[in-house]
């Protein structure tokens, strides 16, 4: 064992030859066994002041011989802890080496901690990092040039290599068309149509850019919302812009004949563009009952500008409450004096008041609302800030009250739109329906304030009602708390003795749409084509269809085959709607079978009944085996008579389910689709239709969106990707884990 050194301190005589004190002298007989002394060593300093000072970074300690004040506990923790920056840098370059030459063999009596040291470094997996990262917080692709970002990322992870702008561009497109391609399947497999929306934005350069949106059910009947295509048109004030959108939306997803309904905003469409719109899905797409689901308008929009055009009609008195807060929020001492006649006057109010932004209508409202519930406040302000000059009347007072009761009203109905899930049709009827009934009564209001604020609001929305009114009372028919009996309900309220004439015009609506939904299901007829020889030709898709001699009254059946009294003496007679409805249950059968055979199979059992009434019996008995074969007869023929009803008129008739607050629509028609198959299909497509084209941050906008400076420099499929992947990533699009199936290099 090495001995450790012990110093000696010099010994000094004094003035009467004395030695100094045993204290200071080095104690042969003891060493010192700390190991702290490997790495210290004592020197006295000054008089006769004992320091230990360390071997490697040469900073001295107090130490005292002995003394658990200044021992050598303080000493340890400088080495042990890594406090020495020497030691430090010593204990890493030796663990680094030992790291590398080691066999890993684990080390006995150690307790495992948690960490990461043992994660390897990935680039692929931080360059995917990143990419996210840029597209979750819209942050510039740039940031991978910042010299600060570029210092922190080499900080963290010493190895990384920063990727370049094109790279990380590269990287983001990747990630956007491997989701892309995951959401393309998706949607394939739904079973019903999706339906579509449109957003326009304007950017500095006058380009427009077409956000087109897809709402449709999944199989599990779970409602889904999500961004399709941002499209760059260079002319977005042309008739065309939103049709050549919509056609590469179309085509990209593979939606021809799959679309259901188009909504957009009103307020950047004109007759020439719905118009363009309707003639491009009568070739692309078939209309679903007369085409009345195609082109509907944004409700969120309707909705803002009504707001808006509330607050214009009362602007000089809303501008008195705008600059009465700002006097009290701009100065502290006005704010402090504000709230100490609060408590003085006890006013009961919880809200504190606050300057509006003139962007968001509902900032507004919030603001009037909170300034009303404390006027008696700012009514004696007056008294104690005598520069406080304009203060509201009680008149202003009174209007600005009034004027928040119908902004309450807009508010409470739009915000059914800014919750976290996105609400499916059927709940939209009871807030338009309101807001219809409610504008409705206030036109008629005695009081000549309320009447005319409320006249140009109802005349407005009168427009929107009528166009959307059919599309809603649908929708609410599919939630079975209410089918027809709330649209009766409502209508009496909203049209009074006419309301018999719209409730026929939904009522008939549905049945027709139900209609259309059952001739999809049926088989498709044969294909005949006249000839006057009746020879069999082939058809241009490589079938072989019969040319025959058209009959003598000129017309084909419309179930595809000709009628031939000569050969068939009872002709079958023409489909009807009752007819229709009772092969609802056998479809499924009849799908996988040709017109024709249908016919065959029909005169075979006609011959047979015919022969058998031909012959007579012989046995004398009525009764035939046990004597219940008649009874299944007639229970057979009981049943048939039940089997009439439709679907749709059996939904309709059943009892209501009782009104609960946390009722799930969707989940109601998940457990009763093989009870309504047809019918089930139908309300599917019918309870994802949108009524709003806006996202939830957008819903309360008094002016549209423009694309920023930096979007706009992009290039549209760089554009389209950072968006849309955003969309996705935000509501758990996008997978967790990282793939490299597309590489994308600028």
């Amino acid at each position: 064992m090495e001995t450790a050194i012990i110093p000696v301190t010099p010994i000094t005589p004094t003035d009467n030859n004395d030695l100094v004190s045993s204290e200071v002298q080095p104690n042969k007989r003891r060493r010192k066994k700390s190991i702290v002394w490997d790495h210290f060593t004592v020197e006295t300093v000054g008089d006769g002041c004992i320091r230990a000072c360390c071997n490697q970074c040469k900073k001295s300690f107090a130490y005292i011989t002995g003394s658990k004040l200044a021992g050598t506990s303080h000493l340890k923790r400088h080495i042990a802890l890594g406090i020495c920056p020497v030691s430090r840098q010593r204990n890493q370059q030796a663990s680094d080496t030992k790291t590398a030459n080691a066999t890993y063999e684990p080390r006995k009596r150690q307790r495992a901690t948690p960490g990461f040291a043992n994660i390897p470094f990935n680039q692929e997996r931080c360059n995917h990092e990143i990419a996210k990262m840029i597209i979750m917080h819209e942050y510039p692709l740039h940031i991978v040039e910042h010299p600060g970002f570029i210092d922190f990322a080499r900080t963290l992870q010493p190895q990384f290599n920063m990727v370049s702008f094109n790279t990380i561009q590269g990287d983001c497109v990747a990630m956007y068309l491997n989701e892309k391609q995951r959401l393309l399947n998706f949607i394939n497999e739904i079973p019903g149509r999706i339906s579509l929306t449109l957003d326009l934005r304007i950017s500095n350069q006058t380009v427009g850019y077409v956000f087109i949106t897809g709402q449709f059910i999944d199989m599990e009947w779970n409602l889904h919302r999500c961004l399709l295509n941002v499209v760059m048109v260079p002319s977005p004030d042309s008739d065309c812009a939103l049709q050549q959108a919509v056609v590469s939306c179309l085509s990209d997803w593979h939606l021809e004949n799959r679309l259901f309904t188009l909504g957009l905003d009103q307020s950047f469409s004109n007759v020439n563009i719905n118009q363009n719109l309707r003639a491009l899905f009568s070739v692309r797409n078939p209309y679903m009952l007369h085409g009345q689901f195609l082109i509907g308008n944004c409700f969120a929009r309707v909705l803002s500008l009504l707001a808006q055009e509330a607050l214009w009609s009362v602007g000089e008195t809303v501008k008195k409450i705008r600059d009465s807060v700002k006097f009290v929020k701009t100065s502290d001492t006005h704010e402090e004096t504000f709230f100490g006649l609060k408590e003085q006057l006890k006013v009961p109010s919880m809200k504190d008041i606050f300057i509006d932004d003139q962007t968001k209508w509902n900032t507004t409202y919030d603001m009037l609302a909170a300034a009303c519930e404390l006027k008696q406040v700012f009514l004696c302000l007056e008294t104690s800030i005598p520069d406080y000059n304009i203060a509201p009347s009680m008149d202003d007072w009174k209007q600005i009250e009034i004027l928040c009761t119908y902004l309450k009203l807009f508010f409470d109905a739009v915000s059914i739109l800014t919750g976290p899930t996105y609400p499916n049709a059927s709940a939209f009827y009871h807030e338009v329906s309101k807001v219809q009934l409610e504008l409705t009564h206030a036109a008629m209001s005695n009081d000549p304030f309320i009447s005319n604020l409320t006249k140009p609001l109802k005349e407005k929305f009168d427009r929107y009602w009528s166009d959307c009114f059919l599309v809603l009372a649908i929708a609410v028919v599919m939630d079975p708390r209410f089918k027809m009996k709330l649209v009766e309900f409502s209508f009496s309220r909203i049209y009074g003795d006419d309301a018999g004439m719209w409730i026929k015009i939904v009522d008939d609506g549905i049945h027709e749409l139900y209609l259309e939904y059952i001739a999809q299901a049926l088989p498709p007829p044969e294909t005949f084509v006249e000839e006057r020889n009746g020879s069999i030709i082939p058809e241009q898709n490589g079938g072989v269809i019969l040319k025959t001699e058209p009959p003598e009254d000129g017309y084909l059946h419309e179930e595809g085959y000709l009628q031939e009294e000569q050969t068939h003496e009872a002709a079958p007679q023409e489909v009807s709607h009752h007819e229709v409805a009772h092969q609802e249950d056998s479809r499924h059968d009849v799908a996988h079978r040709e017109v024709s055979d249908q016919e065959v199979d029909s005169q075979e059992i006609t011959h047979q009944e015919e022969a058998s009434q031909e012959v007579p019996s012989q046995d004398p008995l009525i009764s035939i085996g046990d004597g219940l074969s008649d009874f299944e007869v007639y229970i057979s023929e009981i049943s048939g008579s039940h089997q009439m009803k439709s679907e749709l008129d059996q939904y309709l008739e059943e009892s209501l389910l009782p009104r609960v607050q946390d009722f799930d629509i969707l989940g109601w028609w998940k457990l009763n689709k093989t009870k309504y198959p047809t019918l089930s299909r139908m309300a599917s497509d019918i309870l994802s239709m949108p009524f709003s084209t806006v996202g939830p941050d957008s819903v309360f906008d008094t002016e549209r969106k423009k694309m920023d400076n930096y979007h706009s420099s992009l290039r549209p499929v760089t554009l389209e990707a950072l968006i849309c992947a955003k969309d996705w990533l935000q509501y758990g699009g996008l997978s967790q884990s990282c793939d490299g199936n597309v590489k994308m290099e600028f």
